[in-house]
């Protein structure tokens, strides 16, 4: 079985790109595929290139604040191309004072299926995916899409 493929980028205007950049480097280690599609990467370019390589997951990074404007509508893009990733988005996602739970729970009411703080740590967030995919048990797409 090949290693599960992950999209990686940051969305929107955003320009930080060494979270991204770490985040690709433990991802390879970690052996999945990544396509890192860098700075200021639109919604749809993520879509196409998860529709493109069939990607297990799509992990989104934003550091400057506007994540939520930058999402919009990201997850029904990725419905209306017929493609179904695992979908995760971390850093500084919302502008000023913002209780985190808050912040989670909006990203999680978008469709994201994990949320992460902009500490994070970066093996914490491997775990985490190698968990979700299954990537230990080699369980195929196919399989876990039906669980």
């Amino acid at each position: 079985m090949s290693a599960p493929t992950v999209v990686v980028g940051t969305i929107g205007s955003d320009a930080h790109v060494i979270g991204v950049t770490l985040l690709k480097h433990a991802l390879e280690e970690a052996g999945f595929e990544v396509r890192n599609l860098g700075a200021q990467t639109s919604p749809e370019s993520f879509v196409a290139e998860a529709d493109e390589t069939d990607a297990d997951a799509i992990l989104v990074s934003s550091l400057y604040g506007h994540a939520e404007q930058d999402c919009e509508g990201l997850h029904e893009r990725l419905a209306d191309a017929g493609v179904d990733p695992v979908t995760y988005i971390g850093g500084n996602l919302a502008v000023g004072q913002t209780e985190f739970e808050v912040v989670r729970q909006r990203f999680r009411e978008m469709g994201f299926d994990r949320v992460f703080e902009t500490e994070a740590d970066l093996d914490a967030v491997v775990d985490v995916l190698q968990s979700e995919l299954r990537v230990d048990e080699q369980v195929s797409r196919s399989v876990r899409a039906s669980l």
